[in-house]
């Protein structure tokens, strides 16, 4: 019997390659790493590694293979573009073609901490440091008896060196992610950068949780020592990794969810935290573990000595560690818990106006939820010189493959059963609009976030802002009112309502495409100007 056929590669046509080295421990990966020369020890243990060209997803490189259940299952959209099943098969034949003589790395594990909705994965690399990747955002099967009858429900194949023909292999670039769900595959080739790979089976399971009646949600959670946990939406640079690893409260997870009839529960193992400028005084978990064994460290520059500079943007913005839960000191295990009590909604308002923490009905967290608003500033994005309003329907559009009405009635219901409390918590600029305001205070955010937890900000009057409606708390314990309220922060109150009521516009033009799929009491928790 071939080291293939004990593995189980040939069910996949993967033949004649030079070895197969199945579920490494982190010990292992690390000398297969140094071996390959594929990535450095840090001072501390950590495992730096460089992505090379792509230090992000390519969202404009992501196909799903439309075939007899997904032709009518998808929101076809810019963020799921359809490729043919022969177009597929074509671009994988070559793959498996580039893989004889390597030596292939697998890792069996699973997508879900709740046992009844899990999905096992598979995950094939020709890397030694993304198998090590996938080891840490996924949850390791401890049982050998398991592990030795493992049929995986979904696999994921990732050669980053194998680069497509672009428009001949019938995608965009030499980077391709490709999920076909009826051949319960992804393949993903010429992109070094590893999120690519949780991403693809976080889309996955937005598709399969839905079918259960589970709602598949892009957001962190936590859980209090009363057994109350919280949700935390926001897109990337909003505060939802650093916001949700409070020492006060036990970590479920920082990323992906599901909320069942039974409560939420993580769909990874780990943690891949934005580290760029990582504070050891404001986040000293997240700190602590680029400082550990086990830890990956993506594009993090690192001197002569392997000591790391988090603050150096030589490679990218955005730098990444990705790490086990186990590493976090304050977790849950399982990573579940009870139906959340608060959903909270994170944005970055880079014009300054939005309050850092409002009140939601309702239908007006149905509407932000539908909205997904952020905003890039300048410096994130190549092109970008001011600050652009970004819209990501559920905040995780990139990610989504249902149309986003499945997704908005399944939290809108859970959130009327189980009667939970949402606020919309803003860590942008007050004071003024880019290159004039300042970023709240993080001091700030915590106490709001505290006092939403707590359910101390219940206790305070609020007043209805004029423009979106929402409640906004008059006063917070000892959080000053200009804080509070960014009009009394910014010199010219007129300039003020003119950058609200713009940013109302905003709001109402992307809203637009809702509209015909969206009732009428939704429609009205968004802004009136």
């Amino acid at each position: 019997m071939t080291k293939t056929e004990q593995c189980g590669l040939e069910e996949y046509g993967i033949i004649n390659v030079a070895e197969v080295k199945k579920n490494l421990t982190p010990a292992e990966l690390y000398e297969e790493i140094i071996k390959n020369g594929e990535g450095k020890v840090a001072d501390k243990g950590a495992m730096v590694c460089l992505t090379g060209k792509h230090t992000g997803r390519s969202p404009n490189d992501k196909f799903i293979v439309e075939e007899e259940t997904t032709k009518t299952d998808v929101n076809w959209s810019k963020g799921n573009v359809p490729i043919t099943e022969e177009r597929f098969e074509a671009l994988y034949g070559k793959l498996k073609a580039y893989v004889q003589t390597k030596t292939l790395y697998v890792q069996e594990c699973y997508a879900g901490a709740d046992p009844k909705s899990r999905l096992k994965v598979r995950v094939i690399t020709d890397s030694a440091w993304q198998n090590l990747f996938a080891r840490n955002m996924f949850i390791e099967e401890t049982d050998p008896e398991a592990l030795a009858e493992f049929t995986p429900d979904f696999t994921v194949l990732a050669c980053p060196g194998f680069q497509a023909q672009g428009a001949a292999d019938g995608v965009n670039s030499e980077a391709f992610v490709l999920l076909n769900f009826k051949k319960k595959m992804v393949i993903i080739g010429g992109t070094s950068y590893a999120g690519e790979i949780k991403k693809s089976i976080f889309t996955v399971m937005n598709y399969v949780l839905p079918k259960k009646g589970i709602m598949s949600m892009h957001c962190s959670a936590n859980i209090g020592a009363d057994g109350n946990s919280a949700l935390f939406f926001g897109l990337s640079g909003t505060g939802k990794t650093t916001l949700s690893t409070d020492p006060e409260r036990a970590l479920i997870g920082d990323d992906e969810h599901g909320w069942s009839d039974e409560g939420i529960f993580n769909i990874e193992g780990g943690c891949y935290a934005k580290v760029i400028k990582l504070s050891p005084v404001q986040e000293p978990d997240i700190y602590a573990c680029t400082q550990k064994f086990g830890t990956i460290l993506e594009n993090v520059v690192m001197d002569d000595e392997r000591k790391i500079d988090l603050d150096d943007e030589k490679f990218t913005e955005n730098t990444r560690a990705s790490y086990p839960l186990e590493s976090i000191d304050n977790i849950v295990t399982p990573s579940i818990g009870g139906h959340p009590k608060v959903v909270i909604f994170l944005t970055y308002d880079a014009f300054g106006v939005l309050p850092p923490v409002s009140k939601l009905s309702v239908h007006q967290a149905m509407y932000h939820f539908i909205s997904g608003y952020t905003a890039r500033v300048a410096g994130t994005e190549k092109g970008v010189t001011e600050p652009k309003a970004v819209f990501s329907t559920c905040f995780g559009e990139p990610f989504m493959v249902w149309h986003p009405s499945v997704y908005a009635k399944l939290l809108g219901d859970k959130i009327v059963k189980h009667d939970a409390k949402c606020y919309l918590v803003n860590t942008g600029l007050t004071g003024g609009p880019y290159g004039v305001g300042k970023r709240f205070e993080i001091k700030y955010t915590r106490k709001i976030i505290k006092a939403i937890l707590s359910g101390e900000i219940d206790r305070s009057e609020f007043t209805a802002d004029s423009v979106f409606g929402f409640g906004i708390p008059k006063t917070l314990g000892d959080i000053p009112t200009d804080v509070l309220h960014p009009v009394e922060s910014w010199k010219d109150k007129d300039e003020y309502m003119e950058k609200l009521k713009d940013l109302a516009k905003n709001f109402k033009e992307n809203f637009k495409k809702y509209e015909n799929i969206t009732s009428a009491e939704i429609i009205a928790g968004g802004p009136v100007i």
